[in-house]
């Protein structure tokens, strides 16, 4: 008897440990951060010399317009983890 009481006892941490558990998942994931910038220094992956002409935001992704000392190019960054997703040249 007293191991069934035991047992009850366990279980009854689980589940309130559990429901504890997905509240706070379904929280963060609601309205969490949205728009979040990206935060400390980033690197795009570019050469020395690389300078930047301008910034601007469009579908969640940012535009970045970069003068390389072969050319400008045009950067579509995702701002969340700072990495280049596309790149656009406007000669070979």
């Amino acid at each position: 008897m007293a191991a069934l009481k035991w047992l009850v006892g366990v279980m009854g941490v689980l589940i309130v440990a559990g429901t504890v558990t997905l509240v706070v998942l379904i929280v963060q994931r609601a309205g969490g951060d949205r728009g979040a910038a990206v935060s400390g220094a980033q690197h795009l992956g570019q050469p020395a010399g690389t300078r930047i002409l301008s910034v601007a935001e469009t579908e969640g992704r940012l535009v970045v317009l970069v003068a390389r000392p072969d050319g400008e190019r045009i950067l579509f960054v995702e701002p969340r983890r700072g990495r280049v997703i596309a790149e656009l040249r406007a000669a070979e």
